[in-house]
């Protein structure tokens, strides 16, 4: 069923980039069609999933393997696959056509629009992750692909973003380290025709945060685990239904499962400067208690320094997505703003800034492709997303900064997104966790 959808859709999307069709200016209609059909295209296919695997009480985890294209492979190839550049130009019209004209609406009131998370939801992001055994239709881990989705979100907008895919970060989680207990009591949700909020929970507010050392607590007691401590930034924490708390156990960080309502869990806002779309906030967990079963992976537990450098790439690819963003709209800015009778791009200064943003913009693409390739063909990336997550907070906040100085005293007034961009390309230095491809 994918693959047949996968063939129609690229008769369509060759169509819609050949020139006759541009001649007679029904170039944005067949981009209308390519995006609504792969939309009602996955809902049959999962329809299809749903009906051909019924439900079952899984005897062992449900994992998926990596892309036939990437396990055998020697080389680092760019190559998309056609799978992959349908998925991108999917999200590419999605961000354009609903995310950012959501952008500065959704900032200001500090959540996603009404009904923009279940139109998110109805690309099948989530359901395309969940294994087929479990009511999905995934059948290839891709952390390439899933890069590939956080960037082109990100173009949109990086807060609506982060709340999108937020869930996709705990199946991910629950897909690689959850046993079959777990993947039987909370995949299926993700899978249904509805958005299921969940999110992962690892920053805390505190100077020099680090991941691996974590001063939430969770100690073994009569049976069960008992979690104290706080976490921040949280994405859509008011709304989630389940939680995936990352706390210290015997010196070593773990992932413990949470459901809303659960005693001693409690759930404020958190505004911050930037990602407010994400509708963030901060949980407070005093003495949460838990079954043995809450704890992800069951007694094996789970790689949380992967979880964090998977993440790590997550946030690369937001940061990818954004810079792209931004150059684009402020190579047209300067480009079309006059100044002493001609363009401002043709001074010096103005344009090498912009070949400067280009060029890192680059050198950073290809750093998150790398750490993902490597992810993806089961090859140690530690070494790769820790020199990510370095080049990416600090080349993000720069382009940023002169993304906003090329528009002058345009750039710090909402009329133009630079100044939008700007607060939350510096989120990339702070955020750990919430993402996960």
């Amino acid at each position: 069923m994918l693959r047949t959808m996968g063939r129609s859709m690229r008769m369509l999307n060759g169509l819609a980039s050949s020139k006759l069709v541009e001649r007679l200016g029904m170039t944005e209609t067949l981009e209308r069609v390519l995006y609504h059909g792969s939309r009602r295209g996955a809902a049959t296919a999962l329809e299809a999933a749903r009906r051909a695997r019924p439900m079952l009480e899984l005897l062992s985890p449900a994992r998926m393997q990596s892309s036939e294209a990437s396990a055998g492979a020697e080389l680092f190839d760019l190559t998309l696959s056609d799978s992959q550049q349908l998925v991108r130009d999917s999200m590419q019209r999605f961000a354009k056509e609903r995310l950012r004209p959501s952008a500065i609406e959704a900032d200001e009131r500090g959540e996603p629009p009404p009904g923009l998370l279940a139109e998110a939801h109805a690309l099948g992001l989530s359901q395309l992750a969940v294994p087929e055994a479990l009511g999905g239709a995934g059948e290839q881990r891709s952390p390439i692909t899933n890069v590939l989705v956080a960037e082109e979100l990100a173009r949109g907008d990086m807060g609506l973003a982060l709340a999108a895919l937020a869930p996709l970060g705990v199946v991910h989680a629950l897909v690689d380290y959850g046993t079959a207990e777990q993947q039987g009591a909370y995949l299926p949700s993700f899978a249904g025709d509805d958005p299921y909020p969940a999110a992962l929970a690892l920053l805390e507010a505190r100077p020099l945060f680090d991941p691996h050392r974590l001063a939430t607590r969770a100690t073994l007691r009569d049976g069960e685990y008992q979690i104290s401590g706080e976490k921040s930034l949280v994405p859509l924490a008011q709304d989630a239904e389940l939680f995936l708390v990352f706390a210290d156990l015997l010196g070593k960080a773990q992932a413990f499962i949470v459901e809303r309502g659960t005693p001693g869990l409690h759930i404020e806002p958190e505004p911050a400067m930037g990602m407010r779309a994400a509708k963030l906030g901060r949980i407070r967990l005093q003495q949460v208690r838990v079954p043995l079963r809450a704890r992800l992976g069951g007694e094996q537990g789970c790689d949380a320094e992967r979880v964090v450098d998977l993440a790590r790439i997550a946030w690369g690819a937001m940061a990818v997505g954004t810079c792209d963003a931004l150059l684009e709209y402020v190579k047209g800015y300067c480009a079309e703003r006059i100044a002493f009778g001609e363009p401002i791009v043709y001074r010096q200064s103005v344009a090498f800034a912009i070949a400067n943003i280009a060029i890192e913009l680059d050198a950073l693409r290809l750093m998150v492709y790398r750490a993902a390739s490597r992810a993806e063909r089961g090859q140690p990336f530690r070494r790769e997303a820790g020199l990510l997550r370095v080049q990416c907070a600090d080349k993000a906040m720069q382009i940023g900064t002169d993304g906003v100085q090329l528009l002058g005293g345009h750039g710090f007034i909402k009329e133009h997104p630079v100044e939008l961009w700007y607060r939350q390309l510096r989120a990339v230095a702070i955020f750990e966790g919430a993402l996960l491809v």
